[in-house]
């Protein structure tokens, strides 16, 4: 087989911190090469450095054997090579064909030929298998569906090299299926692909080659069939994994946060539910079913158009998210960049945002060599890459982000816990370590509700799954009557009708 990709002795800087550190590594032409390792290991940028999205700090990046001068995304696209980021770029009030025509429009008559580029956009995306209508507005699409439009932006571009960056993340089961059929049928065309991705399931189901990074560096790289999950992941931490955390039995205590009724129009109708103290209660659903939605109601992000929210039996349905908050709400968003971050302000800043008064001297002087020592402390405890209190948390992975997140959330010791998708792009290593810290804010008697998109995870952790489907939940299951087989039914609507199990 021929060389589709090559890198030699890459070394990537960010000012003073090396984040990739020598790396040479090399992609058959006609294979899946899967990338994996820690947040913060170098994959992403290793990638984007061979996108051209990041300069060399020294190495060479080759493209079926010829060296790209000077690294950049036209000449990555001049030499067939695509990328598809972890974080779509598209603009939603745009239709899918003039997304993917975008700065190669067809024209006619000086004018953009929109017919002609539907016809080209609908015989691309079927002869990849990509279903989706090229006339309809990327902003009406589920997560899925946008997903494969970046996809055919590449393609339309004459990518035969495609890199994915944690593309499974944000998907349901059958869109992974459907995703892994057309990236089979693409290598099976004599095309190549690149997964980063964190899920070693994945790695081993699709993948005819494996890269570990650990810290910058490649400490493994190996035919998949000569590997294990196991290997894969000492490989990767540098040490053995120790599993779920065993659950502790006990009753469960008072109910900490009630929904009654909950409806937001065109998206949630009359969900009902409850978390008690000591208990995680994961939900269940496809992106799309009204998870943003039921997040928003209960925080106050959003009015909702009936329905009640009580914490520890305290109405707060028309309350201000800073009240809810006060009451002890805490809360891990599924977006956040959106949500969860000031990505320009440091990481003892993110660490502490609705603290700072606490730290306020003379009633406007911060002490910020206290704030700087607790942030350190929590930056430790989380193992945040870099730990440094200083460091703008724009310059973190979306792994040590979301560890940041978390840490602060915890670190208040809320009363109740909404975790919506904890883990998503995390490396199993942090997901390890995040199980932990659900599972111990449970065990210290407060009440976590858990959304994820990651059905090993919810039943791993929860002690009830509700299955929320169309804006409704349409059965809520114990763990001991949930596998994935039936949420899966539950999930897509194909075992709805059947669910009796309520809450």
């Amino acid at each position: 087989m021929t060389t589709a990709v090559e890198l030699r002795g890459v070394v990537v800087r960010y000012g003073a911190v090396t984040a990739v550190r020598g790396v040479s590594l090399a992609v058959e032409r006609g294979a899946i090469h899967a990338v994996v390792g820690e947040n913060g290991a170098g994959k992403s940028t290793l990638m984007r450095a061979l996108y051209g999205l990041v300069p060399l700090a020294a190495g060479e990046v080759r493209v079926k054997g010829e060296p790209m001068a000077r690294p950049s995304p036209e000449a990555a696209i001049a030499r067939g090579v695509g990328m598809v980021h972890q974080h779509f770029l598209l603009a939603e009030a745009l239709t899918v064909a003039e997304n993917v025509v975008l700065g190669r429009e067809p024209r006619r008559r000086g004018l953009l030929d929109v017919a002609g580029a539907e016809a080209e956009v609908g015989a691309l995306a079927e002869e990849h298998g990509l279903a989706v209508d090229p006339a309809a507005p990327v902003g009406a699409l589920s997560v899925g569906e946008r997903q494969r439009v970046e996809i055919l932006k590449a393609l339309y571009r004459g990518a035969d090299v495609l890199i994915l960056d944690e593309p499974t993340a944000v998907l349901s089961p059958p869109e992974v299926d459907d995703l892994f059929a057309m990236l089979r049928a693409h290598r099976d065309r004599g095309g190549t692909v690149i997964l980063v991705t964190h899920k070693l399931d994945e790695v081993m189901a699709i993948s005819e080659r494996v890269t570990v990074l650990r810290r910058g560096e490649v400490v493994g790289d190996l035919p998949t069939r000569d590997a294990t999950p196991e290997a894969i992941v000492r490989l990767m931490v540098g040490r053995d994994l120790a599993g779920p955390p065993e659950r502790g039995a006990g009753p469960m205590g008072d109910v900490r946060l009630s929904v009654e009724g909950l409806t937001v129009r065109g998206s949630l109708d009359r969900v009902s539910l409850e978390v008690r103290g000591g208990e995680i209660l994961g939900v269940a659903g496809v992106e799309g079913n009204g998870q943003t939605e039921l997040c928003e109601a209960i925080t106050g992000l959003r009015r909702a158009d009936a329905g009640i929210v009580r914490l520890d039996g305290a109405d707060v349905t028309r309350a201000s998210p800073a009240r809810r908050r006060a009451l002890g709400l805490g809360h891990v968003p599924e977006d956040r960049h959106r949500r969860g971050l000031l990505l320009d302000l440091s990481l003892a800043e993110n660490l502490l945002l609705g603290r700072l008064d606490e730290y306020t001297r003379f009633a406007s002087i911060l002490d910020r060599r206290r704030l700087a020592a607790d942030a350190a402390r929590l930056l430790e405890r989380f193992d945040v890459r870099p730990a440094d209190p200083a460091a703008p948390a724009r310059s973190l992975s979306g792994g040590n982000q979301q560890k940041v997140v978390l840490a602060r959330e915890l670190s208040l010791r809320p009363r109740v816990l909404l975790a919506a998708q904890p883990t998503r792009g995390v490396d199993v290593g942090a997901i390890e370590r995040i199980h932990a810290e659900l599972d111990g804010v449970r065990r210290r008697g407060a009440g976590v509700l858990l959304i994820s998109a990651e059905l090993d995870e919810l039943l791993a952790l929860a002690d009830r799954v509700a299955v929320l489907y169309r804006g409704r939940i349409v059965a809520t299951l114990p763990r001991a009557e949930a596998d994935r087989e039936r949420l899966g039914g539950l999930m897509t609507g194909a075992t709805a009708q059947q669910a009796a199990v309520q809450p």
